[in-house]
């Protein structure tokens, strides 16, 4: 293939390129010395300028024909007032990009960052980066030691940084200290979750769109709503603080008050102005759990907080600001709930942009181990006194824990709950297997009122199901423990978590322990399959 024109787009230089009469070649010129390089041709430079410049171009365009024939130089007008203004250079240089008829298939464009304002060269940068410009930069520098038509030297930049070992292991070292930070240190196990904290770290560090956290209570919307803020903190994304309320504890006048604030006399009792929430979360991060129990006024309300950064407050005639960042936290389904009317579809399509469901302890039993050593660590921190299983303990806790006997109803809560008890319980720092006893049949008590929900086995149709000649040949075996199974299927939300359930046992002696194949299998061999049980 033949090889690709050097296009150079760059800034005639009002200071570095100037020049009257013959000593002007005694002086080192950016945009000229291009041209003076034996290494390299350049076949043509888009010689930007603004205002009354023309006299410079000219001169500047003479100096190049000169010194290399084989370079075209093409003037480029831009209409800039003031090259210091951010927002003209930046809307003049987008205007010219838009229209420039780029061809990277036959062109490599430098973009020259040396010459121009310092706003100038910021926005050659950025448009260079965002790909506006479809090239590499370009920077020139005089030679060390000064002598007539001596060009100095060039360098360029390539801003792809996957291609800088250093600079993609030190972003990459970022990222996975971000993600360690939003999990606490807590070296979880669950492939979803950690995938999933894994993005939610890239959304929050690059987006300040609402973002709404799904799951059971108890589940860590909360926790890792205030680890969001803190990371955000710390990079320096924020400058407010982290305000959190739960909207299922908002009721009647006081809601709208609560959190948009109200004025002097706006109802009885009102002896004195109040911020409200939204107003206190100013340049911070609101959020915002259980927004699904919000009234649809409030609802109403919040949107156009969200969307304008401008709401009433209750009972005043002027709007106030505030910008804030929402995390909205729930554990309903909001999309049903905007079919029944009971939310507003137009904030639920307004706080859907980024939304992520944080599965409940019961699916995330491999993590149940890293997260007892994180709690008897912080116990330990608050105490002022380290505490451990003994290995015996241990081992009976952990075969409880991950057993179908172990509801975890509370999910993240119960564990908390649990450890705390036994930590607390412990002579000399030690959590001994009487301990464990104690506190299995302590658990078991807790959840007795969930051991037969709806839809357990007693529930379950064979006949209906299989159809009446297929359950007749089932061995009385066979049919109790495809009832069992059927029954734990229809409490489970996903096939791998009812899965994780029905193998919680086995499945720790197994490598890769694949639970949704071998649920799927054991259903397939009565013609049966995931989706037909949900129906």
């Amino acid at each position: 293939m033949k090889n690709k024109k050097i296009v150079v787009i760059g800034f005639v230089g009002a200071q570095l390129d100037s020049g009257r009469g013959s000593v002007r070649w005694e002086k080192w010129r950016s945009t000229v010395a291009l041209t003076q390089h034996e290494d390299v041709v350049v076949d043509r430079i888009e010689l930007l300028f603004n205002g009354n410049m023309h006299a410079l171009v000219e001169q500047v365009s003479q100096d190049i024909g000169a010194v290399s024939p084989e370079t075209a130089v093409v003037p480029r007008h831009v209409e800039i007032d003031d090259p210091w203004d951010f927002e003209q250079v930046y809307g003049a240089l987008f205007d010219f990009a838009k229209t420039y008829p780029f061809d990277p298939d036959r062109e490599e464009y430098w973009v020259h960052i040396t010459t121009g304002t310092h706003v100038v060269q910021i926005c050659l940068f950025l448009m260079t980066e965002a790909n506006y410009f479809p090239g590499r930069l370009l920077q020139t520098s005089p030679p060390r030691r000064h002598e007539p038509g001596v060009p100095g030297s060039y360098a360029l930049i390539d801003l792809d940084l996957s291609k800088y070992d250093q600079i993609a292991q030190r972003f990459s070292r970022e990222q996975q200290e971000g993600v360690a930070f939003l999990k606490s240190g807590i070296a979880t196990r669950n492939g979803r979750f950690n995938g999933m904290i894994e993005e939610i770290e890239r959304v929050a560090i690059k987006s300040k769109a609402p973002m709404l956290l799904m799951g059971p209570t108890g589940a860590g919307k909360s926790f890792l709503a205030r680890r969001l803020y803190e990371l955000k903190k710390a990079r320096r994304q924020v400058e407010g603080g982290f305000v959190e309320i739960n909207c299922a504890t908002l009721h009647g006048d006081g809601a709208g008050s609560t959190l948009f604030g109200h004025i002097k006399g706006a109802f009885t009792g009102a002896a004195s102005d109040r911020a409200g929430l939204l107003r206190t979360a100013n340049k911070g991060l609101l959020f915002l759990d259980e927004i699904g129990e919000l009234g649809l006024d409030e609802q109403a309300m919040l949107l156009k907080a969200i969307e304008e950064k401008r709401f009433l407050p209750v009972g005043g005639d002027h709007e106030v600001h505030s910008d804030f960042q929402l995390i909205a936290g729930t554990n309903r389904d909001l999309a049903r709930e905007v079919a029944r009317g009971r939310f507003r579809d137009d904030l639920f399509a307004r706080i859907n942009l980024w939304t992520y469901e944080l599965p409940g302890l019961a699916e995330r039993l491999e993590d149940i181990e890293p997260n007892i050593d994180y709690l008897l660590r912080e116990f330990g921190a608050e105490h002022g006194q380290m505490v451990r299983f003994n290995k015996e303990a241990r081992d009976r806790y952990m075969r409880f824990a991950m057993s179908d006997a172990a509801r975890w109803t509370g999910n993240f809560r119960d564990l908390s709950a649990s450890v705390m008890r036994m930590a607390t319980l412990a002579e000399a720092g030690r959590i001994t297997n009487e301990i464990v006893e104690a506190e299995c049949v302590r658990l078991k008590r807790l959840w007795q009122p969930f051991r037969e929900p709806a839809g357990g086995s007693a529930d379950v149709d064979l006949d209906q199901l299989l159809g009446a000649d297929a359950a007749a040949e089932l061995d009385q075996f066979d049919a109790l423990q495809l009832a069992a199974v059927v029954g734990v299927c229809r409490q489970s939300k996903t096939l791998s978590d009812a899965g994780r359930r029905l193998f919680a046992v086995s499945r720790n002696a197994k490598r890769q322990p694949n639970d949704a194949d071998r649920l799927k299998k054991y259903l397939a061999r009565f013609g049966l399959s995931w989706d037909a049980l949900q129906t």
